[in-house]
């Protein structure tokens, strides 16, 4: 399918707003500046991959109310194109041969990966899994102490509530306007983050053993005492993650994952960070030897990303704790030991009896599941303090490192980052939607949306803008398809310049650049987080998975960049049931967050330096911003909504904030007096592949198209 792109002359590039929005492909699809090409008379332009809502012809433009413009003129040749559901796109991930090297049995590796998801042994509490910030819909629904101050600028004062505060209605948009489409209106602004409560304060001592708690020594959290802050009434509460929590439902579509790009695309089997960590080494054992070796898995990002929180001194470890203490914690272990699971989960229920539960350990299923070269060995591993802490520190706000003694541990306990980062992987990869309204829509179900949907699909990709950073069946740019194709991308900026980006990250103007760098930040080893800026310094070797530099544009040593405060454009999908919205969770409704869009952003005029073209006020009216939210809620697959297989899980209980006495002041927990007591528990039952009769609701259970 191509199309053949008339202008009149070529001047009216410059004069029409319409003819600037034109990208390859279709005349129905807004193009983002940065993926223009020269528009001259008779070019003929070829769509490079299946994009959402993309290469709509004339006729079903105007079907959707699309609008067809005089100064354009489109000509279709070839079959006619359709609208793309996700079940199109391949679930991306390393070749067999690639993965094989590692895993022996998938099925074992994805029953390991959904077990280690859930259990909330990993932290070092015992009461805190990965899935404790991503059980509603893949992300985080609590309002109670949930609120982080401004860390990654510098702040350590609350502004909106303080620790422990309950979030209410009023409390959002975090940056409010009196007129909502005029962005010079701003009338108040906190620069406090909504995220996920996580752990307490501490330093690591020692692995718990027999299913206990890790050994960890509390320190006070005040900021007298070097802490956050997370700390009222004399007692530590949890602290909270200086970023919201993405959903990690459809994440294995990403070519990297966290907000700000740092989990690798290719996993170095101990740490977030690639090829960028020269030390991080994994034992394989080679014709009777133990040897250190580099792995360089391409298509992993979520097994750089699964490595990073389990050691996280404010998501769930005591500080300091290392990946072979976590190990020999787990290893010896029933999975989920005091957790229910489902007869009829869809892949542990296998493990849903004690019978059966007991006759297996995390030991055994790494054996069922990897390669021995990885495990057999009965060789000790001695590792030195320098061994136990040769990850890098993944918490944006970095910790000081702690001295252990040398110690010996097995081969398997030497590599359980590797096992660990994934077998999440394994499992994640299975936790795909593509079954919501829109997928049926575009299989050819005409019944599938409504019309207010229609008309918000016409809204999203045209008057909206939101296709040209949503785009593609996954809806963002951040995919791995939109990047492997164009890795870095040079684009007009908001006063005209031209600048580098990489491909999916933006600055649309959330917070002011300077209190977070997203993108633009460095990592441990004083590496930048950007890929276009890595190129700059002359460092593409470092960034793998097939990057070229001669099929993307030169960056210059002295060329702007657009990087700083540019964070990974999320998907869209089940985005009505994964509020609080943005990297800081500052908007609570999907009406807030379309508010925020149609005025031009909230700080994009500070932010001008590093902001698209894109974010400027949009002149929808109140009854499109309907359309639009109506539409979004299409993108919500009921798989999810009813927690159906593959998104079933076991039982789990989260913290929801901290017990306080009649006068309102915390209260210790038994046995600590540092440590404020959790308050009552949020208990997610046991689900099975069959999922449950009770739908999952927005946040704060708020209608998605109020205020």
């Amino acid at each position: 399918m191509q199309y053949t792109l008339i202008l009149q002359k070529k001047g009216v590039f410059q004069q029409c707003a319409v003819c600037r929005r034109i990208g390859r492909g279709s005349i129905a699809r807004s193009a983002p500046l940065s993926r223009q090409r020269d528009l001259v008379p008779q070019r003929l332009y070829k769509p490079r991959r299946p994009l959402l809502f993309a290469a709509i012809p004339i006729g079903i433009a105007a079907m959707l109310g699309l609008g067809v413009y005089p100064s354009l003129v489109a000509q279709t040749t070839g079959p006619t194109p359709t609208l793309s559901s996700l079940k199109t796109v391949p679930v991306p991930g390393p070749s067999e041969a690639e993965l094989g090297a590692f895993v022996r049995d998938k099925k074992a590796a994805i029953q390991l990966g959904k077990a280690l998801f859930w259990d909330v042994k990993v932290g070092s509490d015992n009461r805190t899994a990965c899935a404790s910030c991503h059980f509603q819909a893949g992300a985080d629904n609590r309002i109670t102490n949930q609120i982080s101050p401004g860390l990654l600028s510098g702040d350590r004062t609350f502004q909106l509530g303080g620790p422990n505060h309950t979030l209410k209605v009023s409390d959002f948009p975090l940056t409010k306007h009196a007129a909502l489409d005029e962005r010079a209106t701003r009338m108040g602004d906190v620069n406090d983050i909504i995220s996920s409560q996580g752990v307490f304060r501490s330093d690591f001592v020692g692995a718990g053993t027999l299913g206990a708690t890790d050994r960890c020594s509390a320190l006070s959290d005040a900021l007298g005492n070097g802490g956050f802050g997370f700390h009222r009434d004399a007692l530590n509460t949890r602290r909270v993650e200086p970023r919201n929590a993405p959903t990690v439902i459809n994440a294995v579509f990403n070519f990297r994952n966290f907000w700000d790009g740092r989990s690798n695309n290719v996993f170095n089997g101990v740490d977030p960070f690639g090829m960028r960590n020269a030390n991080a080494l994994i034992w394989q054992e080679q014709n009777g030897l133990l040897r250190q070796v580099a792995a360089t898995l391409p298509s992993s990002s979520l097994a750089s990303q699964a490595s990073g929180p389990p050691l996280s001194a404010i998501e769930m470890s005591c500080n300091g704790r290392p990946f072979v203490a976590l190990a020999k914690k787990l290893l010896p272990l029933k999975p989920l030991s005091t957790q229910q699971i489902d007869q009829r989960d869809s892949v542990l229920s296998g493990l849903s009896d004690n019978t059966a539960r007991g006759q297996t350990t995390y030991q055994a299923l790494i054996k069922a599941a990897f390669q021995p070269t990885y495990w057999q060995s009965a060789t000790p591993v001695t590792l030195s303090s320098a061994n136990q802490q040769s990850p890098g520190n993944m918490d944006l706000i970095r910790h000081p490192k702690r001295n252990f003694d040398s110690m010996q541990v097995s081969q398997m306990e030497a590599n359980f980052s590797l096992f660990f980062g994934l077998a999440l992987q394994m499992y994640q990869a299975t936790l795909v939607s593509d079954n919501a309204p829109y997928d049926q829509f575009a299989e050819g179900q005409n019944n599938a949306l409504t019309l207010q949907q229609r008309s918000g699909l016409a809204i999203f990709q045209g008057q909206g803008k939101c296709i040209n950073c949503h785009t593609g069946a996954e809806t963002t740019n951040a995919s791995f398809q939109s990047v492997v194709a164009k890795r870095l991308e040079r684009m007009m900026m908001t006063d005209a310049g031209k600048a580098i980006y990489d491909t999916g990250f933006y600055n649309i103007g959330v917070r002011p650049t300077a209190e977070d760098f997203g993108v633009g930040g460095v990592d441990p080893f004083g590496f930048p987080f950007s890929e276009t800026r890595m190129s700059q310094m002359g460092r593409a070797d470092l960034l793998g998975s097939s990057f070229n530099a001669a099929l993307y544009p030169a960056v210059q040593p002295n060329e702007r960049l657009a990087v700083d405060g540019a964070f990974k454009t999320p998907t869209l999908r089940n985005v009505e049931l994964t509020g609080p919205y943005m990297h800081n969770g500052g908007k609570s409704t999907l009406m807030q967050v379309v508010d925020f869009y149609n005025r031009g952003g909230d700080f994009a005029v500070e932010n001008k330096a590093n902001v698209p073209p894109d974010i400027t006020p949009l002149g929808l009216t109140q009854s499109q911003k309907d359309d639009l939210v109506a539409f979004l809620l299409a993108l919500t697959d009921d798989r999810v909504k009813f927690r159906k297989a593959p998104f079933d899980h076991p039982a789990l209980c989260v913290p929801v904030g901290h017990k306080q006495d009649a006068a309102g002041k915390l209260v210790a927990e038994v046995g600590n007096a540092l440590q404020a007591a959790d308050a009552s528990y949020q208990c997610l039952p046991a689900v099975g592949a069959g999922g449950s009769a009770t739908a999952l609701k927005p946040f704060m259970q708020l209608n998605p198209a109020t205020r």
